[in-house]
């Protein structure tokens, strides 16, 4: 690789990002295409979530989006979507509703950053008569917590599918909230609930017209879809291999469309890079993973769709040492020699934006481009590089040279 070559390719190319407006290259390119992709290179730095904030608040008073959907649980987010919308019996407080995301790592939405885009948000749906902005989750973890929140609300209406969600819902019981032993259990031992969970998703379905408040019937919907893939999902992480993945985000994919569906909206999705960041173009691929970049290309194609991969040269991160464990703010080490973060600094030591066109193939030769996970370790930087053909990742590429921690919010993580 001619890394001088790399860098002159972006001098040329590259617009500095200094204020709000430069963002406005951003919303141009993305035109009239109804999927937006915003990316980060961590779950933990401050400025992607507030430019991501800026980007979403731009796009749905320019653009006509109304539907942002997240890397976060639907039951969780869907407090805040309730609470967004000015729904009966919701959180007194933006601090009160984002306790709701009690799972660990409990700082990937319970933080300022946050609460000050579901401000932001609350304040524009109260100014709508009609389309008003909605939160959703998109992620497959929540399975017990689907699962009573559709006993909830089945008892609350007096259904008759209660009896099938309570069979479900029984069915799991056994495992005492325990993903581990549910997961060994259904791979090995053939002792599973995937049948009691179709067959609620399968009658919800049919009888979701009779589910009269007003996304009450997308909200049971979802949950029943979380449960069948949740089991799928914990059944094949004992096993390994890529299929744990795979289930993961498909289901985003299988959201996203019964959103646009039910709301017939432009939606905004924000997650990690290597969710959104095209996998085709990177070594997921050889080892047979996809990523919802991918599946949405392919589903709705590539002109319906554009996605904004963000990455930093250094600066500072919360993150924790191993799963579960307390989390802290880590130094984010200078990008190793070599690296796309690396030639994006010496380019320029600025805050830029970077548009990939088809004009550009000095952009899709692969090179190792950061990812930083919940776990990290800076000691070991090396090992958090993925290498990517950047053209074809992304449509855009947000670099901010030197980044801080997101600043967490004091919630007590739920023990499962």
């Amino acid at each position: 690789m001619n890394s001088q070559f790399w860098i002159e390719q972006i001098q040329q190319r590259a617009i500095p990002l200094e204020e709000p407006d430069d963002l406005d290259v951003l919303v141009q390119a993305i035109g009239d295409r109804p999927f937006v992709l915003l990316g980060e290179a961590s779950h933990g730095t401050s400025e992607f979530y507030t430019i991501r904030a800026e980007l979403t608040k731009r796009l749905i008073k320019e653009k006509g989006f109304s539907v942002v959907a997240v890397e976060g649980d639907w039951p969780s987010c869907y407090e805040i979507n309730r609470y967004i919308r000015d729904y009966p019996n919701t959180a007194l407080s933006t601090q009160e509703v984002l306790q709701a995301f009690n799972r660990w790592p409990t700082w990937m939405w319970a933080n300022q950053e946050t609460a000050e885009l579901i401000d932001w948000l609350r304040e524009h749906n109260r100014s709508q008569e009609n389309t008003k902005a909605g939160f959703y989750g998109l992620d497959v973890y929540s399975l017990w917590e689907s699962m009573e929140e559709i006993v909830r609300y089945l008892e609350k209406i007096g259904s008759t599918d209660l009896f099938l969600a309570r069979k479900a819902f029984e069915c799991f019981e056994p495992f005492a909230r325990s993903v581990q032993s549910y997961g060994v259990s259904a791979a090995f031992l053939s002792e599973d609930c995937e049948k009691e969970v179709v067959a609620l998703l399968q009658e919800l379905r049919r009888n979701r017209k009779t589910y009269h408040e007003e996304e009450a019937s997308i909200n049971m919907e979802i949950n029943a879809l979380v449960a069948v893939n949740a089991e799928r999902y914990y059944r094949s992480m004992v096993r390994g291999g890529p299929e744990s993945w795979n289930i993961r985000d498909h289901h985003m994919v299988q959201v996203l469309a019964k959103l646009r569906e039910f709301h017939q909206a432009k939606i905004i999705v924000w997650e990690h890079n290597t969710h959104i960041g095209d996998a085709r173009a990177t070594d997921m691929a050889i080892e047979g993973m996809v990523n919802v970049g991918q599946l949405v290309r392919e589903q709705y194609g590539k002109e319906q769709v554009f996605s904004i991969g963000f990455g930093t040269h250094r600066g500072s991160v919360i993150a924790a040492r191993s799963w579960a464990a307390p989390l802290e703010s880590m130094p984010v080490p200078q990008a190793i020699d070599g690296s796309w973060e690396d030639l994006m600094h010496r380019a320029g030591n600025r805050d830029q934006i970077l548009l990939f066109d088809e004009d550009m193939p000095s952009f899709d030769e692969p090179i190792g481009h950061r990812a930083i996970g919940v776990v990290y370790h800076p000691e070991d930087e090396r090992g958090n590089y993925v290498p990517s053909a950047m053209a074809l990742r992304y449509d855009a590429f947000v670099f901010i040279d030197e980044t801080e921690a997101l600043k967490p919010l004091d919630v007590e993580v739920a023990l499962t």
